[in-house]
């Protein structure tokens, strides 16, 4: 189990909009350039293809660092001067 983060909510909204883009958005334009890729042919000498694999690897690296993060997340409150100190909760 990974150990609590601490977030402001803006911060934790940050993780969130990332996340949502990266499953949504992101992964959805790796699979179209693997499919393209996949159409110029043999896949052993394809530079596209390796280029597109290891980008959708990278993406799924970082969609489950983020869940990890966003599952152990706890929120603090900001004080009155828009910091986070000893004893925000």
């Amino acid at each position: 189990m990974a150990a609590e983060q601490k977030y402001t909510q803006e911060g934790f909204r940050k993780l969130q909009e990332e996340y949502e883009y990266l499953t949504k958005v992101r992964m959805e334009e790796i699979k179209v350039a693997i499919a393209e890729a996949r159409s110029f042919g043999d896949l052993s000498e394809n530079a596209e293809y390796s280029a597109a694999k290891e980008e959708q690897t990278k993406c799924y690296t970082r969609i489950n660092e983020l869940k990890e993060l966003i599952d152990h997340a706890v929120i603090v409150e900001e004080s009155d001067n828009g910091t986070v100190g000893l004893g925000s909760s």
